[in-house]
């Protein structure tokens, strides 16, 4: 989000807190999630694709709806104000076309109303069709989360699709590229749609109306960048009453001065001088290279946790508290304790659906101990880099982490006794932390050259720079 974007949602969420005392703020929170799926959303070269993404965020969410709620829940019956709500702001936003003014609300010029008109209907019968759907569909529905996901962040799959996408439109298909179907927030809708799947495959998902699933899953202030909230843990402060006080005034204002002034104060002229592709070949010298990538690692910490701050700040504003995403990551004295801190609801979401499912299925099999931690840990982090992109580079840093966690883990094993006999003084234990801290900062910043560069072999050349070995 852009700070005209945060300004603007705030004082949105503010309105609607000051507004809905102790009455239904359902609607007007979907009503500002719906436009900020389509605000959000940047300008895109395919015709018309700036105004379908969105559309398509809204139809993904609500036959989730459908594909998640138990039988007896899926009735239509009271959901039509949720029905009106998003098909009306839909067809209001693509009637917008016909005034001549600058695109407020969209990126650009919205398709023919007619088209959208066929659209809505289209996403209507298949609602109906979805209310009487077998328990299979889960499973489908899934795996075409999965899919969408794998081409979104495979670079050649991206472009392909965009290839097929302007030879729909009649625009040039030479020019296609990746970023021709750049999805505002689907990564996020679609972390929260795969958890209520599973939740409800297992049987845990708790009866949501249709209006609760769609804010829940587009909720604006964490629509692009978190934190990944959890259904029961949202509509619980959605069906509260909701009074602000002063008290809340302040605490939502402390966190949207203290996440404005780190992601557009420091985040973003650190970000002057941070590693990226362009720089990291003109730095000759292994000291400067260090500065670059010093920069980054707290660039891109300073950036992640002051949007998290931004959304919980607004977030309260409206009576929900969403989960905390960062608690000093790099003070921790240890890889493991890292990522108990960084991105925590992520981290958290592959615990619960990926790591233990797995580690409890090979534990039934006999496998050792220390398979099951290398096969988990390196699957995991290896997931958690795809889901950034499906490049080699994300492959490589979730690699690194894998097997940082795994040999952490090891050592950990082995010198738990010895280090607990010699840290018997406070002094020692200073000792002890500080120096694991410093240690993992920079096992992580070392892997931040994957994160932050395009390709394994100008990360390779970075890696030699930054200790002297570089040509």
């Amino acid at each position: 989000m852009t700070l005209p974007h945060i300004l603007i949602f705030g004082a949105a969420a503010l309105l609607v807190g000051l507004l809905t005392r102790n009455r239904n703020r359902l609607y007007p929170m979907l009503a500002i999630s719906i436009l900020a799926v389509y605000t959000l959303q940047p300008a895109l070269p395919v015709r018309g694709l700036d105004f379908w993404l969105p559309t398509a965020t809204l139809v993904l969410a609500a036959l989730s709806w459908f594909v998640t709620a138990s039988p007896t829940e899926r009735s239509l019956r009271g959901q039509w104000p949720t029905v009106g709500l998003l098909a009306g702001i839909v067809a209001i936003l693509a009637s917008t076309r016909y005034i001549d003014l600058p695109f407020l609300l969209t990126a650009g010029r919205p398709p023919q109303v007619q088209q959208v008109a066929v659209a809505l209907v289209g996403a209507g019968l298949l609602g109906i069709i979805f209310s009487r759907a077998p328990k299979w569909l889960l499973g489908v529905w899934l795996v075409l989360l999965l899919v969408i996901f794998l081409v979104l962040k495979t670079p050649a799959l991206a472009a392909m699709a965009g290839s097929i996408l302007r030879g729909w439109t009649q625009q040039s298909r030479e020019l296609a590229s990746a970023v021709d179907v750049r999805w505002l927030g689907f990564s996020y809708v679609a972390f929260r749609i795969i958890h209520t799947i599973r939740d409800r495959q297992s049987g845990r998902l708790p009866a949501v109306s249709l209006g609760e699933y769609v804010t829940y899953v587009i909720f604006f202030p964490s629509l692009t960048a978190g934190p990944i909230d959890r259904l029961e843990r949202f509509t619980q402060d959605l069906r509260k009453p909701l009074s602000l006080t002063s008290g809340d005034l302040l605490r939502a204002g402390e966190r949207l001065v203290v996440g404005l002034f780190k992601k557009f104060i420091v985040a973003d002229s650190l970000a002057l001088i941070a590693l990226n592709a362009t720089n990291a070949g003109q730095v000759q010298s292994a000291g400067w290279m260090w500065v670059l990538l010093y920069a980054y690692s707290f660039q891109i910490f300073f950036d992640f946790s002051g949007y998290t701050d931004v959304a919980i700040g607004i977030g309260l504003l409206v009576g929900i508290k969403l989960p905390e995403n960062f608690n000093a990551p790099y003070r921790k004295p240890n890889l493991t304790q890292f990522w108990n801190n960084w991105h925590m609801t992520l981290t958290q979401w592959f615990r619960a659906y990926f790591f233990n499912p797995i580690t409890r299925s090979l534990r039934s099999k006999k496998v050792p101990i220390p398979i099951i931690i290398f096969v988990t840990q390196i699957a995991t982090m290896m997931l958690i880099g795809l889901w950034h992109g499906v490049t080699w580079n994300f492959v490589l840093w979730g690699l690194w982490h894998g097997l940082g966690l795994f040999i952490h883990n090891r050592w950990s094993e082995w010198t738990r006794a010895r280090a607990a006999a010699w840290a018997i003084t406070k002094a020692r234990q200073v000792i002890l932390n500080v120096s694991g801290a410093l240690l993992t900062f920079h096992f992580v910043a070392l892997g931040w050259v994957f994160f932050a560069l395009p390709t394994p072999d100008v990360s390779w050349k970075v890696l030699l720079t930054l200790f002297g070995a570089g040509s």
